[in-house]
């Protein structure tokens, strides 16, 4: 469920940016940018939220997002649409959509850390402690020479 709702936020998010941009910029029908948020929505999730966020920091998985939503912009841009401009199109887009990244992975780390301390105090992990005893072989005698033992 938690992943239908941030799924649900991005997609508005994206769609609301990439709707201001490419719709009333550069004149993107709403399909279009329907058809491109959802695509950048769904990849950009599986591959820089859940993965990339949580094996890297929020600096780098907000940079892949750059790229890639600069890369889903150019490649959809060119199939289902006629532009001239589409370097800049993509460009400002994906300065909009990086700049939403950045604060939605900030929300995404502090979700996931309430739910890993909320969890842990619910089910404490099992202490294991080594046990502690004498020897159960006998000491060794003492090797060192009688003279040294009067000392």
């Amino acid at each position: 469920m938690q992943h239908v709702l941030r799924l649900v936020i991005k997609f508005i998010a994206c769609l609301v940016a990439l709707g201001i941009i490419l719709g009333m910029f550069y004149d993107f029908s709403f399909g279009d940018v329907l058809a491109i948020t959802a695509v950048l929505g769904i990849v950009s999730y599986i591959l820089g939220d859940l993965m990339l966020l949580r094996a890297t920091n929020n600096v780098m998985a907000t940079a892949a997002d750059f790229a890639l939503a600069f890369l889903v912009v150019w490649f959809m841009g060119r199939a289902l649409t006629i532009e001239d401009d589409l370097f800049s199109a993509s460009l400002i887009s994906a300065l909009a959509v990086a700049g939403f990244e950045y604060f939605f992975h900030k929300f995404l780390v502090v979700k996931d850390h309430k739910q890993t301390t909320t969890r842990s105090q619910i089910q404490p992990r099992p202490q294991f402690q080594t046990e502690a005893s004498e020897e159960l072989t006998p000491v060794r005698p003492d090797v060192r020479s009688p003279e040294d033992r009067n000392e």
